[in-house]
């Protein structure tokens, strides 16, 4: 399932985004606040727990587990998006699931000047209290994950999305970043269902079929058993009265083979489908072949030399 890793600067707006956008992707906002009050404590005393709010190194420290924190919040991380979709908020989550398939790395950004304004009138303070406060908090939010991962969240690297806020508001973030995510989510939801159809066992409609696939198989030959289906015949308002599925098609010689028997009903059957496909498609390659055939199509095909070679 598709997941989001976030990153953001102090005065960024960062914070609003992610909850609104958890919210409305009705999806979990997992933070440092979550892993405080429900994960650490299954590993951690009080002492441990203060330390770990106050000090980036003392993640490096083993657990009653023999494990580092840092390692079993990388632990747990990985299992609440292995759960399904999830907002990850910091903790170096952009580092963890760096390459990762079905993550949008995002950080949130706005300039210096932008950023201090609204520290000074979220928290009431003076131009200089604001400038020190900001300063304080972009260094605590680097320090995890360079002590941790010896990384810079800095880097643009980091980054699918990065957006500044200077110009875009809380509710237009939200729009573009769920967008992507539902795109992402649609992108890996796909391919979800084509490798659970790929893994599913071919089953094929009769032993000819069988016997030919395992004669490819012996020749190290790809192939793929009905991948695709020809419309041919429509009526009048244009539905589909007639297609043709061939039966293998062979990618390395951009081929389709059909399967058949000497019983002249069937040929003359296929025939004539065979002979509307090439009239509908004439950039299919096609051929019929008989099951004493296959040994001299693959001779054709210069198969057998390869064989005998190995």
């Amino acid at each position: 399932m598709a997941f989001i890793t976030f990153s953001r600067e102090s005065g960024s707006f960062g914070e609003e985004i992610a909850d609104k956008l958890a919210m409305s992707l009705n999806i979990p906002l997992i933070s440092r606040s979550v892993a405080m009050a429900e994960w650490f404590p299954e590993i951690a005393d009080k002492h441990e727990l203060h330390m770990l709010s106050e000090s980036p190194r003392f993640y490096l420290n083993k657990s009653r587990l023999n494990i580092t924190f840092a390692a079993y919040l990388e632990q747990k991380l990985k299992e609440m998006v292995e759960k399904g979709p999830a907002i990850l908020f910091g903790m170096g989550s952009q580092v963890i699931f760096s390459g990762h398939p079905e993550a949008i790395h995002v950080r949130i950004t706005a300039s210096p000047e932008t950023r201090l304004q609204r520290l000074s009138k979220i928290h009431h303070l003076g131009r200089e209290d604001a400038r020190r406060m900001l300063q304080l908090t972009d260094r605590k939010h680097k320090r995890y994950v360079s002590t941790i991962y010896k990384q810079d969240i800095s880097d643009p690297a980091h980054y699918h999305l990065i957006l500044n806020t200077d110009s875009l508001s809380i509710d237009e973030s939200v729009s573009i970043l769920k967008f992507a995510f539902e795109n992402k989510q649609a992108k890996v939801e796909t391919t979800e269902k084509l490798e659970e159809e790929s893994a599913k066992p071919i089953v094929f409609k009769n032993e000819s079929e069988e016997e030919f696939a395992r004669i490819l198989d012996m020749y190290g030959l790809e192939w793929e058993y009905e991948p695709h289906t020809f419309p041919i015949e429509w009526d009048s308002e244009g539905n589909i009265t007639g297609a043709f599925s061939p039966d293998f098609y062979l990618p390395r010689f951009d081929t389709y083979i059909e399967l058949t028997t000497m019983n002249q009903k069937y040929v003359s059957g296929k025939k004539k489908k065979m002979r509307k496909l090439k009239e509908l498609y004439p950039g299919i390659n096609i051929k019929m072949v008989f099951k004493s055939d296959f040994h001299s199509l693959l001779r054709r095909f210069g198969l057998d030399k390869e064989a005998h070679g190995k």
